[in-house]
């Protein structure tokens, strides 16, 4: 099975109350974190479970809802498997879901059909499961999965004795507490808790298991966490704008990110346009730090559809095409004529930006000088996000080997891009001024899509 990695969100909630409705709207506050499949686990001495196709306000049904009896229960959004998945075994009843990506999952599947155990299609979620059933209690079987999974995971647990939740020794993916009156909850994004009219209260710490009850938020285990690595692509793209992850904004980081696309301009003599503009919706904040740090003035360029969805997170590449297509068009009155600086988060096959400069040259755009808030995406990523091959990245089309290691080097690959594309310019952020902007320490984020290391190592 060639291992899959996935781009996802958790919600769960331990309420005083009947629970399914917050956590149906935990997971519409999260949907940009996968549109492919959707589900909710509830306990109301037994385990109820739905899971769909589709989104989750699109796909379940009133009956549905009214069906998920219970106080307490978890909920998932997936690009690529249906979660939750629903246990039983020597521990009771269980439902798992998980964000992340197990590295070795060839590996620990070879080894438990050895020892006997079946799968159903070697979903990651079913190795999370079965090595957390191995063991005699859900908190010893959290605790193995730091010994026997390579990866990612930040993780949830619906039993009858409340929810536990939990995250990966290095903290990769996201996870955070929040609480109300008589509500409880655990999420990938601070988002789904504060649009809850919740507070947040802290990130599940790397390595930490917590079980959420009656009684709010105990920490049951921490386990030895060798470092952080936070994935720096949550602040660049995935996360929503009015999320804050491991305790940094995301709109501030991406306003930041922008600023500093500008300042290398205006270290290098300056840029003569009459706009900054975004690609929708993940290069806003990037354009607006651009536009304050420039003082060029801000101008919409496209016209969002509300109703498509996230075009990087589709499960293809034909998928992505055909939702970049029509989750944008162009605003023409706005872009004839204009030198336009266009600012996106990232360049990752390059098809998208070519096509979205196309079109504004197409509508009579003078100039298009594309910026781009992360460094060139030199390798594929093995901790979460849909990067699955070599080939797939741009960057990788003129530099074979190694890194960046120079702003000559940076300015060579520029130009290639630009030609590709055909943009008038293109720039990205180098990797220390990426780091910089985030505002976060090195040490603790997991930089492999760009340097090549495993901060595993």
């Amino acid at each position: 099975m060639k291992s899959l990695q996935d781009n996802c969100g958790v919600f769960a909630l331990y309420s005083d109350t009947e629970c399914v409705h917050d956590i149906f709207q935990g997971l519409d506050f999260l949907q940009h974190r996968g549109q492919e499949y959707c589900g909710i686990s509830t306990f109301d001495g037994n385990i109820r479970q739905v899971t769909h196709y589709g989104k989750a306000a699109n796909t379940f049904k009133y009956e549905e809802l009214e069906y998920l009896k219970g106080t307490w229960g978890i909920g998932h959004v997936s690009l690529w498997e249906r979660q939750p998945a629903r246990w039983q075994s020597q521990l009771g009843e269980i439902a798992v879901a998980f964000s992340g990506n197990v590295s070795n999952a060839d590996e620990l599947i070879d080894d438990m059909k050895g020892r006997g155990k079946a799968f159903f299609k070697g979903y990651n979620i079913e190795i999370i499961a079965k090595i957390i059933m191995e063991e005699q209690n859900v908190v010893a079987g959290i605790c193995a999965l730091s010994k026997k999974v390579k990866g990612a995971y930040s993780l949830i647990v619906l039993s009858g004795e409340g929810i536990y939740a939990a995250r990966d020794i290095y903290g990769f993916r996201p996870l955070v507490l929040g609480r109300g009156p008589g509500r409880y909850s655990v999420a990938s994004e601070s988002r789904a808790i504060q649009n809850l009219d919740m507070e947040l209260v802290r990130d599940v710490l790397p390595g930490e298991v917590v079980l959420i009850n009656d009684k709010g938020f105990q920490t049951l285990a921490q386990l030895d966490s060798p470092r952080r690595a936070h994935c720096a692509f949550e602040w660049a793209y995935t996360a929503s704008l009015d999320s804050i992850i491991d305790g940094a904004s995301v709109q501030q980081a991406r306003n930041r990110l922008g600023a500093s696309l500008a300042q290398r301009d205006m270290d290098e003599g300056g840029l003569e346009a009459d706009m900054v503009a975004a690609v929708p919706m993940s290069g806003v904040g990037h354009a607006l730090g651009y536009h304050k740090r420039s003082k060029i003035n801000y101008q919409e360029v496209f016209l969002y559809n509300r109703y498509a969805d996230r075009s990087y997170t589709q499960s293809n590449q034909l998928a992505r095409e055909k939702m970049a297509k029509r989750k944008l068009s162009v605003l023409h009155y706005a872009v004839r004529g204009k030198r336009i600086i266009l600012c996106d988060d990232s360049i990752v096959r390059g098809t998208q930006i070519l096509h979205k400069v196309r079109d504004l040259k197409k509508s009579g755009a003078k100039e298009i000088h594309v910026r781009i808030a992360c460094p060139p995406l030199m390798y594929p990523c093995d901790f979460g996000i849909s990067t699955r091959s070599y080939e797939e990245l741009a960057a990788r089309g003129y530099i074979k080997t190694g890194n960046i290691t120079s702003m000559e080097q940076l300015s060579d690959l520029e130009a290639r891009i630009a030609n590709e594309i055909g943009a008038d310019s293109v720039k990205y952020n180098s990797l220390d001024s990426f780091v910089a902007a985030l505002g976060i320490p090195v040490e603790d984020l997991c930089l492999k899509c760009w340097d090549g290391l495993d901060p595993t190592l």
